[in-house]
């Protein structure tokens, strides 16, 4: 087959949403084979059966049901592309701390942008902008009235900036035409303000067009934790973004934390009774909602975080716009592997779906070896706010 008829078929082929799904889901050595054995023409003709899920992955779990045979085939290397999605979950970036002479706590933090090549699904990479070279960036946290300072600088191929979600002057909101406005390559730029107000917020490029930058990989979790503290938890942040691989305005690839179906083939270990938090961001383009469903069990939901009581209580489903965020919190009542996604179908099945694995306390330490973590991982996800926790409570 020449390579100009395999790439019209594969233009006709993907530019159809089930077939591009089944694309997806046979994987690039998939699609390879069907080339080799001279079958691209029956496969354009005929229905693939779906392959069943793949252990490529020591840390890869078994499937408690059938929704493996809907997941993307094969696991990501995430040693090559520099960011774990499960280290994400806990990965709080404090900054530099100091104490100035007014005795506020002043926080540095270091940012660069950079072009750079990310695996989002099994053999499927992603020509990203990101700032230090992950999608999503750093999650910057700080206390409510600490002062924050970005050293921001681009190396990457474009104009970029670091638009913060709260309150500071127009000089620090990092758009164009205010000064300093887009930052060119090679450039700097510090931005400085006091973490204003407390809750679930993010951080994106404004550079034009403004789609493309934010679609390419440019954002990252703000977290501002209040003065007053929150209940002990084990908390994880959660962004969910997609990624529009063949740049005709529609996303092929969904996620939490930029890697389709990682939670589906690691589930995240938690303890049964003990009480979850999670920083919910919605940074999807050219979709107009997303949403996150729990099965099981019901959870309260703090719009935007920036209040200590919920918005909504006892609910198993949100929806948010895009740049929308909120904080949920919730306790799983039994042992077992219980599923999230989004509530949208054709999201789930390209990636947003994953498992939450409720243990008992003594069963925690082997459900962290099981998907490749340690006490490390756990103690961040338990300890990670900047000040005291405001009650004891039994998890």
């Amino acid at each position: 087959m020449q390579s100009s008829h395999w790439s019209v078929f594969t233009m006709n082929f993907l530019t159809t949403p089930a077939s591009r799904r089944r694309f997806l889901q046979m994987g690039v050595g998939g699609a390879a084979g069907l080339v080799g054995a001279g079958l691209v023409a029956q496969a354009a003709q005929d229905e693939p059966a779906m392959p069943e899920a793949q252990d490529h992955n020591q840390h890869t779990v078994e499937y408690p049901d059938g929704h493996g045979n809907g997941m993307l085939v094969g696991a990501v290397d995430h040693e090559r592309n520099g960011f774990d999605p499960m280290q994400m979950l806990v990965d709080w970036d404090y900054g530099t701390a100091e104490t100035d002479e007014d005795g506020r706590t002043v926080r540095t933090y270091n940012v660069s942008a950079g072009d750079v090549d990310i695996e989002i699904a099994p053999g499927i990479f992603f020509p990203a902008w990101t700032y230090n070279g992950r999608v999503p960036g750093p999650t910057i946290r700080c206390a409510e009235g600490d002062r924050i300072r970005i050293n921001f600088a681009n190396f990457g191929s474009h104009p970029h900036t670091m638009h913060f979600h709260g309150f500071h002057t127009a000089e620090m909101d990092g758009v164009p035409g205010v000064e300093p406005g887009q930052i060119m390559p090679g450039e700097a730029f510090t931005y400085e303000f006091d973490a204003d107000p407390f809750g679930c917020h993010h951080y994106h490029c404004h550079a034009v067009p403004l789609k493309r930058h934010i679609h390419k990989g440019m954002y990252g979790a703000f977290l501002v934790d209040p003065q007053a503290g929150r209940p002990p938890a084990r908390e994880f942040m959660m962004m969910m973004n997609a990624f529009d691989t063949n740049f005709d305005g529609g996303n092929e690839i969904y996620a939490v934390n930029t890697v389709g179906h990682e939670f589906m083939r690691r589930p995240i270990p938690v303890k049964v009774g003990e009480l979850i938090r999670i920083y919910l961001i919605n940074i999807v383009e050219f979709d107009l909602i997303n949403s996150f469903h729990l099965h099981g069990h019901f959870f309260d939901y703090y719009d935007t975080g920036t209040t200590l009581e919920p918005t909504l209580r006892i609910v198993d489903t949100i929806m948010q716009a895009q740049g929308q965020r909120g904080i949920l919190e919730f306790r799983l009542r039994w042992p077992g592997k219980f599923m999230f996604h989004a509530h949208v179908s054709e999201f789930a099945e390209l990636g947003w779906m994953g498992f939450f694995n409720a243990v008992e306390p003594g069963d925690f330490d082997a459900a962290l070896a099981e998907v490749g973590l340690d006490e490390e991982w756990d103690r961040k996800g338990t300890q990670g706010s900047t000040v005291p926790q405001a009650a004891e409570e039994q998890r």
